[in-house]
């Protein structure tokens, strides 16, 4: 790890360079390039220089103390070394917090896929609650939702919907929700008072930019239908609902929200292009013999990365066995303690070393 962070700090000091140059700045069409590869870094070496010079103190007070030719010197070194090794302690936890954070993706905004699986009416009536749960997640956070699709189902659930959230961390927080969720309670609709089980997918994708994947006009059939609404009741009777198909990967979306076609369509273009973000690159991931999972997995209710079961107040997250009774509060939103017990048990995966 650490290698890699000096060859990080070595090509920011290169880029600096590169943007003091005026040859550079007047003539180089790679500087725009280099401006925003200096800006990705800035944080990272500010964060890496603050631990390393944490690093050197405390060592400096450690052979200071242990110097028996000048027995002042060694008792105020001696008295410095518990906030040093507190500093230190610090420094490495933000480090590690910002490697985790910015690795890979982390600082992309997302596009969230929430689809209806088992269940029925159920499952369906569970992904409103679970897109309302991550709104207000999301407002605590003072991220940015978006609507960008929905198809709501006859009860007044959804059967899916996507949506873009836009903020800081925003995919290095919310990428542990890819996966099958299963919700245990009885329906509003239950008589007897049984208990059902349904289950629903959620996929978080990066937001891909323009720069992120190039996109061929002619590889886009675009499509335009009447949108509608559950029962097939028609919401209008122009043809503002757009469907594109990347005819490479057959990779459909479609939109229908606005009654702007124009809107539909650059909604539909922004889901498309984050789906074929995250499909190239897990055909890059399989060909470095990654054994990455696909994020949604089937659907079933026997697949899934966490339980909510409400009759019991509990949620069950199956991937470090954490459980928590307090889904009356988790489900409005107060998601903090599993996504922080989520990235800890990363960090301790990805920097064991150093715990």
């Amino acid at each position: 790890m650490f290698d890699e962070l000096q060859k990080a700090e070595a090509r920011f000091v290169e880029l600096e360079s590169l943007l003091s140059d005026p040859d550079i700045i007047a003539k180089d069409n790679k500087y725009p390039n280099y401006l925003k590869e200096h800006g990705s870094l800035v944080k990272l070496i500010e964060t890496f220089r603050h631990y390393k010079k944490c690093k050197q103190d405390l060592e400096e007070n450690e052979e200071l103390a242990r110097d028996k030719s000048d027995a002042e010197m060694a008792e105020l070194a001696q008295l410095e070394i518990p906030e040093s090794k507190k500093s230190y302690a610090k420094s490495l936890e933000d480090l590690k917090n910002h490697l985790l954070s910015n690795e890979g993706d982390g600082n992309k905004n997302v596009i969230m896929e929430v689809r209806a699986g088992t269940g029925g009416d159920e499952s369906a009536l569970f992904v409103a609650d679970m897109v309302r749960m991550y709104q207000y997640y999301c407002e605590k956070q003072g991220w940015k939702m978006e609507s960008l699709n929905s198809n709501p189902s006859e009860k007044g659930g959804l059967k899916e919907i996507s949506i873009a959230i836009s903020g800081e961390e925003v995919y290095a927080k919310f990428k542990y929700e890819s996966g099958t969720h299963r919700v245990q309670r009885v329906p509003e609709t239950e008589s007897q008072g049984r208990i059902h089980t349904s289950a629903i997918t959620v996929a978080v994708l990066p937001e891909a930019e323009e720069i992120d994947v190039d996109i061929k006009p002619d590889d886009v059939r675009k499509d335009l239908y009447c949108a509608s609404g559950p029962g097939g009741q028609c919401v209008n009777t122009t043809y503002s609902a757009v469907r594109l198909t990347h005819l490479p990967t057959s990779i459909v979306v479609q939109c229908q929200d606005e009654k702007s076609q124009m809107k539909n369509a650059d909604k539909a273009m922004r889901v498309l292009r984050s789906r074929l973000y995250n499909h190239y690159k897990e055909i890059a991931d399989a060909e470095r013999g990654s054994e990455r999972r696909g994020l949604i997995g089937s659907g079933d209710r026997s697949e899934r990365i966490r339980t909510y079961n409400f009759p019991q107040n509990r949620v069950t997250d199956h991937r470090i066995n954490l459980t928590l009774y307090d889904l009356n509060n988790i489900i409005k939103g107060q998601m903090e303690e599993v996504i922080d017990s989520l990235r800890e048990d990363e960090k301790k995966k990805k920097f064991g070393e150093l715990y």
